[in-house]
């Protein structure tokens, strides 16, 4: 067997079903998939990566109302953002998010920098991380909104 048979499908599978199976309890469902990177990464941008890099490929994955909301969260905060920029949300983004279906998805790259030492030991940075922590938790409550 391929890994694709071993390992992508079974875990596409199953998001597709829990997917499903939310929407039925709630009338819609919400996916937020969040990655971080290096800030720097030469091979994919030049300079440094904006803080919080938000993608909803391009607006077909999740409500206006929805990446509106998270945006101006994001734009409010410390840290420098944008929309649909180097990072307009990936495959299970743009695959799942239906609004149509109210279903919603919606990407967050974060730059590792913001929590996190980039270079070895790669240490956790508690006091970066409670920085970042009240913005990342005020647009996971934006994200909870039903959308209309």
């Amino acid at each position: 067997m391929r890994r694709k048979d071993i390992y992508w499908q079974p875990y596409h599978d199953k998001i597709s079903r829990e997917l499903d199976r939310i929407k039925a309890q709630f009338g819609h469902a919400l996916l937020w998939d969040a990655h971080s990177i290096q800030s720097h990464v030469p091979r994919f941008f030049d300079g440094a990566l904006t803080a919080l890099n938000l993608g909803t490929g391009n607006g077909i994955a999740c409500a206006a109302e929805i990446e509106k909301k998270l945006f101006a969260i994001a734009k409010e905060s410390d840290y420098s953002a944008v929309l649909n920029g180097r990072f307009k949300g990936g495959y299970i983004t743009r695959h799942y998010g239906n609004p149509a279906r109210n279903i919603h998805a919606f990407q967050l790259e974060i730059s590792q920098i913001t929590y996190m030492d980039e270079e070895p030991t790669f240490a956790f940075q508690e006091d970066r991380a409670n920085k970042l922590r009240p913005t990342l938790k005020k647009m996971i409550e934006g994200f909870r909104v039903r959308p209309h």
